[in-house]
């Protein structure tokens, strides 16, 4: 890859995975009703199956959707679906307490590495990423390369949601607090889906 376009790409990297998305939005949940450490397990997951995502894509995954574009159709609305699915849940999660916080499971690895194939948000930044930063007669390195810069730009971006929702435990301390705070998620989380399907 061009050294030219390593800082577009950063840029480019750091501003999609750190705006408001499905992810970040769990991520900060996690991050409130978990705290961080139990919450890492669900970041890198996100991180390695975003990586992953972008690198199966970027050598030829996405000329699969250019051939059947109805299983990007079928992709985007089981995604939304699943999203809707899980603001309902974290809507009608009741508040914690920190033996009940202990005994019950964040997303975990795989889950949260799976979630990135039916994340409607994760592939209008994966096939943006490949389709502006790869050079003609790319090879396989540069497809490396750039899912590498999304995986360790990620790490950061997406973490700092995490630990934003454990610096919130500090300032959510009741029970209705928390609820607020809950479904107030669970609507940002539905407001993502708005930019990418009506697209």
């Amino acid at each position: 890859m061009s050294p030219d376009l390593l800082f577009p790409l950063c840029t480019f990297a750091a501003v999609t995975t750190i705006t408001p998305g499905p992810n970040n939005t769990m991520m900060l949940a996690s991050g409130l009703n978990y705290g961080f450490a139990r919450s890492l397990p669900h970041l890198f997951g996100i991180c390695c199956g975003f990586t992953f995502m972008i690198f199966a894509t970027g050598l030829g995954l996405h000329a699969v959707f250019e051939q059947v574009p109805m299983l990007q159709i079928i992709l985007k609305y089981a995604g939304a679906l699943y999203l809707l699915w899980l603001a309902w849940k974290l809507a009608h999660a009741a508040p914690m307490s920190a033996e009940q916080a202990s005994a019950s499971k964040p997303m975990g690895f795989i889950g949260a590495a799976g979630f990135q194939w039916i994340n409607p948000k994760a592939w209008v930044m994966a096939i943006g990423a490949l389709t502006t930063y790869l050079p003609p007669g790319f090879k396989v390195l540069d497809v490396a390369a750039l899912a590498g810069v999304f995986g360790v730009i990620g790490i950061f971006c997406v973490g700092s949601w995490a630990l934003f929702g454990v610096a919130m435990r500090r300032v959510l301390q009741d029970a209705r607090s928390v609820r607020i705070f809950n479904v107030a998620m669970a609507l940002l989380l539905v407001a993502t889906l708005y930019p990418i399907l009506i697209s």
